[in-house]
C-alpha cells in the first residue's frame, strides 16, 4: 500500500486511474470475493439455509461427505463427459466455421452474424426450443428431429428420455448454441495471419492442407488453447439446459454440478455441503485456468 500511495503521489495519472478502478473493486469485493470467502466459511459448517447464523463447526465432514455422495460423483462425471464431448467437436467445428467465412467480400459478414446469433439468444429461450425439437414420436406428432430421421427411413428416438441418448442430445445443441463464439475468437486470429507467409507458401506449391497444417496451426496455436480452455471451463459450468430440459434424468444421467450444488442449496437446504461443492467447482476451474497460463507461457518461451 505504502508503494502504491507513494506512486499515487508522484504520479497525478495514477490517482486516476485508482479512481476509474475503485468502482469495479468495490463491485468485485462485494460480489464475488466477499460470497467466496462465506462459502469457504460455510463449507467447513453445518449450515442450514434457512438458519445460516446457527451454524456450527464440522471441520472436513462436507468435503469427505461429498466425495462419497453417488449423486456428487455421478454429477461430476455427468459433467465431466459433457465436456469431453463438446470441447473437441466444438473448437474443430468453430475453427472450420471461421476457415469458411474468412473472406474479405463483404457479403460474407451476414454469415458470420447468423452463425453467431444463437450465442447471444437466451439459454432458457434455446432449451425450450429444443426440447420442442427433440420431442419424441406420439402418434403423428414428432418433433423436427423426429421428423427428419424418419422421413429418410430411421426410427425416432426419445432423445431426452433415454439414458444413452439424453447427455449426447444436450451436447449436440450446446456445440451449435456456442460454436459462434469460438469462430468470432479464430476469425480475429485468422486475420491477425501474415498474408505475405501465406503467399509465399502457396507460391512454394504448398495445397490449402499443408497451409493449414504447416503455417495456420502453428501460428493459430494460441488461440486455439484459449478456445479450449474457455469451452471446457463453460461446459463444466453446464446448467440451464440439463435443468430446464432433463431436470436432471433420466436417471440422474444429465445432473451437472452447478444443478447438484442448486438442488443441495434450495431443495435439500444443506448450505455447508453445497458451500463445499462451490469450493470444489472453484478449484476445478482454478485449475484448468492454471493449466492455460501454462500452456501459454510454454508458447511465449
Amino acid at each position: 500500500m505504502k508503494k502504491i500511495r507513494h506512486t499515487a503521489q508522484k504520479n497525478p495519472d495514477a490517482r486516476t486511474a485508482w479512481g476509474f478502478l475503485a468502482p469495479a473493486l468495490v463491485l468485485l469485493g462485494l460480489f464475488v470475493l466477499w460470497p467466496t470467502l462465506r462459502a469457504l466459511f460455510w463449507s467447513f459448517t453445518d449450515a442450514d439455509l434457512l438458519r445460516p447464523q446457527q451454524a456450527q463447526p464440522q471441520g472436513t465432514a462436507n468435503y469427505s461427505d461429498l466425495l462419497n455422495d453417488p449423486r456428487f460423483r455421478q454429477a461430476f462425471f455427468n459433467t465431466a463427459l459433457f465436456a469431453l464431448m463438446v470441447v473437441p467437436v466444438q473448437t474443430v467445428f468453430a475453427f472450420f466455421l471461421a476457415l469458411w467465412v474468412n473472406r474479405p467480400e463483404a457479403y460474407w459478414r451476414w454469415l458470420r452474424t447468423v452463425f453467431f446469433v444463437p450465442v447471444v439468444v437466451s439459454l432458457p429461450v434455446l432449451a425450450i426450443l429444443w426440447t420442442l425439437l427433440y420431442q419424441p414420436v406420439r402418434g403423428e406428432e414428432m418433433g423436427l428431429i423426429n421428423a427428419l430421421i424418419t422421413g429418410i427411413g430411421l426410427p425416432g428416438q426419445r432423445w431426452l428420455r433415454d439414458p444413452n441418448l439424453a447427455l449426447p442430445a444436450l451436447a449436440f445443441m450446446s456445440v451449435w448454441q456456442g460454436a459462434g463464439f469460438q469462430m468470432l475468437i479464430f476469425l480475429a486470429g485468422l486475420q491477425n495471419l501474415n498474408s505475405e507467409t501465406l503467399e509465399a507458401a502457396r507460391i512454394d506449391g504448398a495445397g490449402s492442407w499443408q497451409r493449414l497444417r504447416f503455417v495456420i496451426l502453428p501460428a493459430m496455436k494460441n488461440s486455439i488453447i484459449f478456445v479450449v480452455t474457455a469451452t471446457l471451463i463453460l461446459s463444466f459450468r453446464l446448467f440451464a439446459q440439463p435443468y430446464l430440459m432433463t431436470g436432471g434424468g433420466p436417471d440422474g444421467r444429465t445432473r451437472s454440478l452447478i444443478q447438484f450444488i442448486y438442488e443441495t442449496t434450495f431443495q435439500d437446504r444443506n448450505l455447508g455441503l453445497a458451500s463445499a461443492g462451490v469450493i470444489l467447482f472453484l478449484f476445478i476451474v482454478a485449475f484448468l485456468t492454471l493449466l492455460q497460463r501454462l500452456a501459454g507461457k510454454e508458447e511465449k518461451s
